[in-house]
């Protein structure tokens, strides 16, 4: 272990102070979720259900938007590398044109999406409730991609923090409005899922202005910015951006929309099914949050890496990542295992609820280190501009296995919320093992062709 440490050293403490800022960045964007929640998981199990079907639903749109908007990283930390800083600024204006356009045309889709809840044949009281939510965060998904782009951007020159300090005051803020309203204090409406909505809305709008704010004036960024402007976008500079992005956000899609099929599936179980569901999800999203910042650090680096055609060091650094993510996911696997009936309590009181989760986080446990290796995997390949195959590998692993696999261990044997579950460990256990077999054979090419 002594000699592995001495070994990895280095990489560890580099990857680690890349890392946790972007951790707790990307943890902000399930903690919105997770407070919401828990905020509302005390009126009700109704309630906590509208939210966990509004959440759900938003969060493949959400994936979308990360997805797009790292189309811009990989490139600015290959450039970075590579020290042409005359490219980054100009990536960055191509970039917000994508983002911006997508947060529009997905906001108003969301919008109209919503009128359509009852085609998913959720409980009447439950679709009610979770529409206008819906709503609030189709609007707020305009302000989140804003704050994407120039997060990405940052993140892409290696600047973390920032947008680690607006995730963390923004949460704050979510989680006062929320209560806020949710309960009427100081006074005002008690408006409750609604509320939520409007907090988490507020939230987004001013995390995204205040991004755009440091990076547009940031004395550290001037000369990155030098060919920042809307003047000399370029259709084949937005087409490699889409080349990037594109796979990355199908990427995302295929895993969170198959956690979001399986919450449809598991709705059509009852109200107490889906809360349950909500809450293990809820924390697993959370733990999968902080293995993606490791992913997303692993990505900068071994696109810095690449720019530098050093493939020694962009696969030191990338095992230092994968083992990285085993010790997090292993933890976080043993306190959804020994905690497995306090944690719901602390979302609802509901016996039946708390019973069904606390079986969850059981088959939660088990899948954390599949998780956490899957995650880095693509996050390595991304930085190497390799996503086309690994897009494959999501798409075989989680629609082609794991949701037909779910609809019949879960509907057709009758094993219903666990047996979807399994069936989701065993797409993630795939999704795994062929991305570390892509990252093993991709990376000893290079160094094989770097040695000749």
């Amino acid at each position: 272990m002594k000699q592995l440490y001495a070994k990895y050293s280095s990489y560890y403490k580099d990857n680690f102070n890349l890392a946790y800022p972007v951790v707790i960045s990307q943890l902000g964007h399930t903690l919105v979720a997770l407070s919401d929640s828990l905020i509302i998981g005390h009126t009700g199990k109704v309630p906590l259900a509208a939210v966990s079907l509004g959440n759900g639903l938003f969060s493949i749109f959400m994936v979308t938007g990360i997805g797009m908007s790292y189309g811009l990283t990989p490139l600015i930390a290959q450039e970075n590398g590579r020290g042409n800083r005359s490219q980054i600024g100009h990536l960055l204006s191509n970039s917000l044109v994508i983002n911006m356009t997508v947060g529009v045309l997905l906001s108003i889709l969301i919008y109209f999406g919503s009128a359509h809840l009852d085609l998913l044949k959720q409980e009447a009281d439950v679709v009610e409730q979770a529409r206008p939510f819906l709503r609030y965060l189709g609007f707020s998904f305009i302000p989140l991609m804003l704050f994407l782009t120039f997060k990405q951007f940052c993140e892409g020159l290696g600047f973390t923090r920032q947008a680690m300090n607006i995730s963390i005051i923004g949460n704050i803020i979510n989680i006062i409005i929320g209560i806020s309203l949710v309960y009427g204090l100081f006074g005002l409406p008690r408006m409750g899922v609604v509320g939520v909505g409007i907090a988490t809305f507020t939230d987004r709008l001013l995390m995204g202005v205040t991004m755009t704010i440091y990076a547009l004036r940031s004395p550290r960024f001037k000369a990155y910015l030098q060919n920042f402007n809307f003047e000399n976008i370029k259709a084949a500079t937005l087409k490699k951006i889409l080349g990037i992005g594109t796979p990355v956000a199908l990427q995302y899609i295929f895993e969170v929309s198959a956690f979001s099929g399986a919450a449809v599936m598991v709705g059509w179980m009852g109200a107490a099914e889906l809360a349950a569901h909500q809450i293990a999800l809820s924390l697993a999203a959370m733990t999968y949050m902080m293995a993606s910042g490791i992913s997303a650090a692993a990505g900068i680096k071994s696109g810095n890496n690449f720019g530098r055609r050093d493939f020694k060091s962009l696969r030191m650094s990338a095992i230092a990542s994968y083992h990285m993510v085993l010790v997090l996911m292993g933890t976080t696997a043993l306190l959804f295992m020994f905690g497995n009936h306090l944690l719901p309590q602390l979302y609802i009181q509901d016996n039946q609820v708390v019973s069904i989760a606390a079986r969850l986080l059981i088959i939660a446990a088990f899948f954390q280190l599949f998780d956490g290796t899957q995650v880095v995997g693509l996050g390595v390949l991304r930085g190497l501009g390799d996503v086309r195959i690994p897009t494959v590998i999501t798409l075989l692993a989680y629609w082609v296995l794991g949701i037909p696999l779910g609809y019949f261990l879960g509907i057709t044997l009758g094993f219903g919320v666990e047996g979807v579950w399994w069936a989701l460990l065993l797409g993630l256990l795939v999704a795994s093992v062929l991305l570390f077999v892509r990252f093993h054979t991709k990376t000893k090419k290079l160094e094989s062709q770097a040695e000749i």
